[in-house]
């Protein structure tokens, strides 16, 4: 099935999509005749500044003051971007493009409580109510606010609202424990702190009261916290108070370009979460370039993507009134009652665009759930694929139980430039276990032992150009070393990402996984996502994790894989047997494991991310407090099964 083409762009596709409508005016407009997305791509990389001053002239950017240049400086780290220019991102995202003020700019599912729709003007007059109630609190330009809550109207309010008075946002998911909050939530030092008292997670209650006293205890920057009575509606709901009724007029604090606009985090599973700054004119030009060309979406939408508060596909997803799209949010548990859950909502909402994770689709496959089956998806056109790499089967499964005539976007980025670098767009097929495209503006480029661009092999994600969504830098980070140490070490003056990607000649791109958890067997390197798609293609086999530990001494050192079993199967003779049978087949000889473990569960982020590198450390001897930050996780207690093996085991 790998290369198989599963979609391919209707004959009247530039007629009815988003880019065709850009390519059009690029015609008009700048007498740019480009005939196909690879001499689109080409030239939006060749030329940055005549292609980012076409997206903020073709989406009508609002700004208080025009820019005076495009690009001032082109150098990595540290580009300068629409000099001069000032506006605010709230106001951009306000203005929902072809939403009217009775239509609909926001639908929230929830676990918690009943679902809530705001329209375009509820939306409006929320954030500004709630802009009013933090300007009571002293909030002002340059502080920050931080958010302890899901993924609810509340939330996504809040953000805008705090972005509007010029201020700084900084989101946690609930699910995280105190210390992983405090370790963000320090280094910025937040003014006003908003948190629930709890949520449901399918029908379990989980009360956050005892963990929202501790982290107002250990942030003395704090000033005001104001606790929204989520969970238990007959306490006092301090969200009432900060949204109450006023005359004040609704504002926007106009801002430089690279002002800070909110402050995201890396995962943390290593050492301290690196608080990584975005502005409000990168994120807004790169987010309207993405949702509308490349998502192809606008009025008459309803966007959707699984994420909590704490994953930057919450920031991306709320954009999307940007480009005149309604939003849709839900909080709670996407398997609960049935893996069914998600796509329920998704006919319920009306939605035309449904985002989740590779690790989600491939659940709902190995569970053999049919979507098309169980809810009318009639109005869905798009579906995007993030977190992990999506194998051929997933994407076959896409197809066949969701729906023919999807445009299926897989697509790989990052918090750190808070978006995505290679994905789909209408323009190109779809193949199967391929990301269709470079994205425009991304000069993404794979490089070989020799630091130079190559085509048709693997080697090192870089990006050779800048992009506005680049980070504005790292907070308390003066003199830039952090910001240089995390992308610039590698390669002086290209961003070298940490994925392994292999670029085709049609553009395409494969990436297989972290650089730095690479299997490399006698010479064959490996990602580990085309080991995961033979693993955990066995009906057996729920998760699983592979490690390679080198040898000092040079030799072949150990491959160690660890499996996930379905309820109530035992790792035996014949299952180990099968299981290295297939590697040998499907990969080669050399990525056979030397030892297969049964574990519990494979550890996780909180965003789904498998912790690879974390277990290498704790198997070669690292203490799992210095291998990884286990508030961080969504299940820490399964890094038990790592650290008794380690301890049971030799160390080089």
């Amino acid at each position: 099935m790998a290369g198989e083409v599963l979609w391919a762009p209707p004959s009247d596709i530039r007629d009815r999509s988003r880019i065709g409508a850009y390519l059009r005016w690029l015609s008009q407009e700048r007498g740019r005749d480009l005939g196909d997305y690879a001499a689109l791509w080409q030239w939006s990389v060749d030329d940055l500044p005549a292609f980012w001053r076409s997206i903020w002239d073709y989406f009508d950017v609002l700004a208080a003051t025009e820019p005076s240049e495009t690009l001032g400086d082109a150098r990595m780290p540290g580009a300068r971007w629409f000099t001069g220019a000032r506006l605010n991102y709230a106001e951009n995202v306000l203005r929902m493009p072809g939403i009217g003020d009775d239509e609909p700019a926001v639908l929230a599912y929830s676990q918690t409580r009943a679902p809530v729709t705001l329209t375009a003007a509820q939306l409006r007059d929320e954030v500004r109510r709630v802009r009013a109630g933090l300007a009571r609190l002293g909030v002002t330009q340059g502080d920050r606010v931080a958010a302890y809550a899901p993924n609810i109207p509340e939330t996504y309010v809040l953000m805008l609202a705090t972005a509007s008075l010029g201020a700084v946002f900084s989101s946690c998911a609930p699910e995280f424990g105190t210390r992983s909050v405090v370790d963000r939530w320090r280094q910025i030092s937040p003014k006003v702190l908003v948190a629930v008292d709890g949520y449901r997670y399918g029908d379990k209650a989980v009360d956050r009261t005892g963990e929202v006293a501790a982290i107002q205890e250990a942030l003395p920057s704090l000033e005001h916290t104001v606790i929204m009575s989520y969970l238990d509606a007959d306490r006092p709901d301090g969200w009432a108070e900060l949204a109450a009724p006023t005359g004040e007029p609704m504002g926007f604090q106009p801002v430089p370009f690279d002002h800070p606009l909110y402050v995201l985090y890396s995962s943390g599973t290593t050492g301290l979460p690196k608080p990584i700054v975005h502005g409000h004119g990168g994120i807004l030009l790169e987010h309207l370039k993405m949702l509308a060309l490349h998502h192809d979406l606008g009025p008459g939408d309803r966007f959707f993507w699984f994420s909590t508060t704490g994953w930057m596909m919450w920031n991306y997803l709320a954009s999307g009134p940007a480009v005149g799209s309604a939003i849709v949010l839900f909080d709670g548990n996407p398997a609960a009652p049935d893996l069914g859950e998600l796509w329920r909502i998704a006919a319920e909402s009306g939605m035309t665009y449904f985002g989740t994770s590779a690790p989600f689709l491939l659940s709902c496959r190995k569970a053999g759930i049919v979507p098309r089956e169980i809810a009318d998806l009639s109005k869905l056109r798009g579906v995007g694929s993030t977190g992990a790499p999506l194998p051929p089967e997933g994407f076959g499964w896409v197809y066949e139980a969701v729906g023919k005539d999807l445009l299926l976007a897989s697509a790989s980025g990052g918090t750190d430039v808070c978006t995505a670098f290679v994905g789909g767009v209408p323009l190109l097929p779809v193949y199967a276990g391929e990301i269709s495209c470079r994205a425009l503006g991304a000069k993404v480029e794979a490089f070989g032992p020799d630091a130079k661009p190559i085509v048709g092999e693997l080697g090192e994600l870089v990006i050779t150009e800048p992009m506005p969504s680049m980070p504005v830098g790292f907070w308390g980070d003066e003199d830039g070393s952090r910001y240089r140490e995390a992308y610039f070490d590698a390669y002086p003056g290209v961003w070298r990402h940490g994925d392994w990607i292999t670029i085709d000649e049609r553009g395409s791109c494969v990436i297989t996984g972290r650089s730095d958890a690479t299997l490399n067997r006698g010479g064959v390197r490996l990602g580990t996502a085309e080991f995961y798609s033979v693993v955990e293609g066995l009906d057996e086999v729920v998760d699983s994790v592979v490690v390679h530990l080198e040898d000092p001494s040079g030799g072949a050192g150990e491959l160690l894989l660890f499996v996930v079993l379905d309820e109530g199967r035992e790792l035996d003779e014949a299952l180990h047997a099968r299981i290295a049978r297939e590697l040998r087949t499907a990969l080669s000889p050399r990525h056979v494991p030397d030892e297969i473990f049964q574990v519990r569960a494979v550890p996780r982020t909180l965003s789904g991310k498998k912790l690879e590198v974390p277990v290498k450390r704790i198997l070669t001897g690292t203490p799992v407090e210095s291998a990884a930050a286990k508030g961080a996780l969504v299940n820490p207690e399964s890094l038990t099964a790592f650290e008794k093996l380690a301890a049971a085991r030799p160390h080089p």
